[in-house]
């Protein structure tokens, strides 16, 4: 028994110092889950031409704002320049935001802002897009269904982006790099000034 005590801890001590195993996996998932989801989606979101993306599709508000666009006719004309900005600023995130995350490049920041993204995304699809009234789509915690797409994928969504914002992107990524090469925040202590010659 306390051979096999001794085997567990020696094993299980070596896995806890592997920190940099957690945000990496973190981050193959989101690549491997969630990437193309989100590109594809900013895709939708491009208006026409190389301009495309200074220049949302119709489709682009009907996404975010679709209480908005269905009181306004579908005529974007009718809408806000706040409604703009939001709209290209949610394309630009779609684009920017999980690229910075896969490469690893301020990736703690890059999470925050997908947090806030998911949040916002939910609500658009539960309280715009009526998904609360739909049957299976919102789910419940504690039930024996795992695949709810509200409560349960976006949960999941939002656990591997917490677990970069608190461990950062680890050491394989460019925010290593950066760590690595950066000029140390300590200054090197100054060296005492040689004692003055003791004259008699």
């Amino acid at each position: 028994m306390t051979l096999l005590i001794f085997l567990h801890d020696a094993v299980f001590r070596r896995i806890e110092r592997m920190d940099w195993i957690l945000p990496v996996l973190a981050r193959l998932l989101f690549a491997a889950i969630l990437l193309m989801y989100f590109w594809i989606s900013g895709l939708t979101k491009l208006g026409d031409g190389i301009l495309g993306v200074f220049s949302p599709s119709m489709g682009a508000y009907a996404q975010i704002f679709p209480r908005a666009m269905e009181a306004a006719g579908y005529d974007t004309g009718q809408l806000s320049m706040f409604h703009t900005l939001v709209v290209l600023a949610g394309t630009w995130a779609e684009f920017i935001l999980p690229l910075l995350i896969v490469i690893g490049l301020f990736t703690r920041l890059a999470a925050l802002g997908m947090i806030g993204f998911v949040i916002l995304q939910t609500a658009t699809d539960l309280y715009g897009h009526g998904a609360i009234e739909e049957a299976g789509t919102v789910g419940a915690w504690f039930d024996k269904v795992p695949d709810a797409v509200i409560l349960d994928q976006r949960a999941l969504w939002l656990f591997l982006l917490v677990t970069l914002v608190v461990k950062g992107a680890g050491a394989l990524s460019l925010d290593g790099v950066l760590v690595r090469n950066a000029p140390s925040a300590h200054p090197a202590s100054p060296q005492p000034a040689p004692a003055a010659p003791h004259r008699p």
